[in-house]
């Protein structure tokens, strides 16, 4: 099924590996569980750009969770086919996951979609330089949301109660970006009576942006939204958030990192947008650097029987589950009672023991703080709370036990 022009590449197409790079990689141990359920049929080539997974980008999922060196998260060498999906106005939908919009690409579990020109908001109408009133007439265009989503992409044999992990292989972005809030938005919605707009450039290796003199902001780059398709026969906004995904704003999901998201649908049928070359935990004016990707690669594997009741991540250094709420309180109960929920019945551990290693060794973040009391969207962003625990605590034979909690066939 396709729609615009999708090519499909070679499997070794990923170019830019470099030996000290690759070091990089090779220095997290272990697997990371890399079956996929069609181990036959992955093919090992190499993923150029993934070998700055742990490098230059290594802040965002190590430095910012820990000191500690981990394990690889999955094998960058293994994968299937790669496709390549563009950004087109008939690959892509505005603000929201629509049920009735058709698959643009059908692909096996383990190939790789590489989209080489993710939009900017609002219809890819936001430019460089705008001022906030010229954005502010494009903004109102679109009530639905201003993500801009591309898909959906159809994965075979998915169905609903299955699992589709989504590894996150590259994450490039243009050269510019911005931070904007609306008055009424944000944490602070009365505190400023101004709207505010501040653009930046990135250097040609999209390593940094320069904020101010003597203020430079490492770029650390994640995709906002990523999602199955929800089940029911309207549209879903993408500014909610559920066990299949949607608006999950993590600063932890950089290069080398999974996601783990439901299928509601046969299918799957997967959607992806809102970019960021850089944001905070909280996103506490409301947007990090807003971007868009020249070079984004996602690998979706099926998972089959490995039902969740929330998003789930994994990095090198911790286990990830987001939990939402009306309030701050409702959204932490949520992440920690799905954490023990998850834990206990991958390890057989108490839920008292799990509750007491969340108090002990987890940590409770604030994805996500919005608090908007002047929105020009149908939906509000809900608060999020994410809850981490480090797998250093865990013995290999643990880890291994968590790790086909979601991955069974490994």
């Amino acid at each position: 099924m396709t729609a615009g022009k999708i090519i499909i590449d070679q499997a070794n197409d990923f170019d830019g590996a470099d030996g000290s790079a690759l070091d990089d990689v090779r220095r997290f141990a272990g697997d990371g569980g890399t079956n996929s359920g069609r181990r036959g049929l992955l093919k090992l080539a190499g993923i150029g750009g993934a070998s700055m997974i742990l490098g230059a980008r290594a802040h965002a999922a190590s430095a910012s969770e820990g000191e500690h060196a981990g394990t690889r998260v999955f094998d960058p060498k293994q994968h299937g086919k790669v496709y390549t999906l563009p950004s087109t106005p008939e690959t892509v939908r505005i603000g929201e996951m629509d049920p009735a919009a058709k698959p643009v690409l059908e692909i096996e579990s383990g190939d790789v979609v590489h989209y080489p020109n993710t939009w900017v908001h609002w219809g890819n109408e936001a430019k460089y330089g705008m001022s906030f009133a010229e954005r502010n007439v494009v903004r109102k265009r679109y009530p639905q949301g201003p993500q801009s989503l591309v898909g959906p992409v159809r994965i075979k044999g998915a169905v609903p109660g299955d699992v589709i992990e989504c590894r996150m292989i590259r994450l490039r972005p243009i050269d510019w970006g911005w931070n904007s809030t609306v008055r009424g938005m944000g944490a602070l919605p009365g505190d400023f009576q101004e709207p505010y707009l501040h653009y930046f450039r990135f250097d040609a290796e999209r390593r940094f942006a320069e904020f101010a003199p003597g203020i430079r902001i490492p770029l650390a780059p994640t995709q906002g939204a990523i999602a199955a398709q929800p089940a029911g026969d309207k549209p879903t906004s993408a500014l909610l958030l559920g066990a299949y995904g949607g608006n999950l704003s993590l600063a932890s999901l950089v290069e080398g990192t999974s996601l783990f998201v439901s299928a509601e649908v046969p299918g799957a049928n997967m959607w992806t947008g809102d970019s960021n070359a850089a944001q905070g935990d909280g996103a506490v004016n409301q947007t990090g650097i807003e971007s868009a990707m020249e070079d984004l690669r996602i690998q979706y594997v099926l998972h089959k029987r490995a039902a969740l009741t929330a998003p789930l991540a994994e990095t090198p250094t911790h286990w990830i589950v987001l939990g939402t709420g009306s309030s701050l309180e409702e959204a932490l109960t949520a992440a920690l009672r799905q954490m023990i929920g998850w834990i206990s019945a991958a390890t057989a551990l108490s839920w008292h023991d799990v509750y007491a290693l969340c108090s002990i060794e987890g940590s409770f973040r604030v994805t996500q703080y919005a608090n908007q009391t002047n929105s020009n969207y149908r939906f509000q962003s809900p608060k999020v709370i994410h809850a981490t625990l480090p797998k250093r605590i865990f013995s290999a034979q643990r880890q291994a036990q968590i790790s086909r909690s979601l991955r069974p066939e490994a």
